[in-house]
C-alpha cells in the first residue's frame, strides 16, 4: 500500500515522507508482523510494498536502528532487537565501579507480590490509581556485594499469568522475559535521578550506615507507541559504585551487533 494512503489518518502529511515510513513500520512492529530476532524484509520489497524510492526506506529503517528497534547485521540484513543478555544489559544497565569497569550484576529476588497502584505508580504507568499491578523487589550484587535495590512495578493486565516461580525461573532478563513469553518490547527508557536518605529496609538491604544518602533512579520504560509498561525505582550504593551512561561508546547506539567491552563480566545473566 502506498505510504500517503498508508499513514493517512495517523501522521500529518507535513511530515517528511521518511517519517511516515518510520511511522507505519512502527505500526508493523507493534502489531508484531515481525518478531524478535526476525529479519525485516528488504529494503527493495519495502521500497516497492510503500510505493517510494529505497532512499527514503532506507533513511525510515536508519532511524529505527539509531533507536535501537532494529539491529543491522553485516553481511545479513536487518532486524528486530532481541532483548539478549548482553544488549540488555550493556543498552540498560548504567552503574559501573567509580574506575569505569563494568560487571553483570548477581539478581537476588527478595519479593513477588500482587498490589494496587499507588499515586506515583498510576501516574508514571498512565493506569488509575488501585489498578492490580505486580510488584518486584530485587537486590543486585556487583563484585560479591549488595549494590543495588529494585522495586519494580508493572501493571497486571500486561503480564497476564506472571507469577514468582516464571520470574524467578526466567532464562534471560527481565527484560527478555517480557519479550519472549508477553510480546513486550522495551524500546526505550526515561530517567530520573536524585540523592535521598533510604528506608530502613533498603538501608538493611544495601549495608547502608545510618544516615548515608543513596542515589535514587527513577526510571519508567516504554514500548512500542510511547507506551509506559514498567515503573522502576532503584537505590544505589555509590561509596563504590557511580551511574555512567555512554551509549555512543562502541556500535550498540547505531543497532549494530557488536562484542561487549572487554572490561564488562559475564557473571549473571537475569539481571537488567
Amino acid at each position: 500500500m502506498p505510504i500517503a494512503a498508508d499513514t493517512a489518518n495517523t501522521a500529518p502529511l507535513a511530515n517528511p515522507l521518511y517519517r511516515r515510513v518510520q511511522i507505519a513500520l512502527t505500526r508493523k512492529l507493534a502489531a508484531g508482523e515481525w518478531k524478535p530476532g526476525e529479519a525485516i524484509p528488504s529494503e527493495t520489497l519495502l521500497a516497492h510494498e510503500f510505493g517510494v524510492s529505497i532512499g527514503t526506506i532506507r533513511k525510515a529503517v536508519d532511524e529505527l536502528v539509531a533507536s535501537s528497534i532494529l539491529v543491522r547485521q553485516q553481511g545479513r540484513g536487518t532486524f528486530v532487537a532481541m532483548h539478549t543478555e548482553d544488549r540488555t544489559l550493556f543498552y540498560f544497565f548504567h552503574i559501573a565501579r567509580k574506575d569505569g569497569a563494568k560487571e553483570l550484576p548477581v539478581h537476588e529476588l527478595l519479593s513477588f507480590r500482587k498490589t494496587k497502584a499507588e499515586t506515583e505508580q498510576a501516574q508514571q504507568l498512565a493506569v488509575g490509581r488501585g489498578t492490580p499491578t505486580l510488584r518486584m523487589h530485587n537486590a543486585l550484587k556487583l563484585g560479591g556485594r549488595r549494590v543495588i535495590f529494585d522495586d519494580i512495578v508493572v501493571p497486571a493486565a500486561l503480564f497476564p499469568g506472571l507469577n514468582e516461580t516464571i520470574y524467578r525461573s526466567r532464562e534471560s532478563t527481565i527484560y527478555g522475559l517480557y519479550q519472549a513469553r508477553y510480546r513486550i518490547n522495551v524500546i526505550r527508557i526515561s530517567e530520573r535521578l536524585s540523592a535521598a536518605l533510604p528506608s530502613a529496609t533498603v538501608a538493611t538491604v544495601l549495608g547502608l550506615p545510618a544516615n548515608t544518602p543513596a542515589l535514587v533512579i527513577k526510571r519508567v520504560a516504554y514500548t512500542y507507541n510511547d507506551t509506559p509498561v514498567e515503573y522502576r525505582v532503584s537505590w544505589l550504593d555509590t561509596r563504590e559504585h557511580e551511574y555512567l551512561s555512554d551509549l555512543w561508546k562502541g556500535d550498540i547506539r547505531h543497532g549494530v551487533a557488536n562484542e561487549m567491552p572487554a572490561r564488562l563480566s559475564r557473571t549473571n545473566k537475569k539481571a537488567a
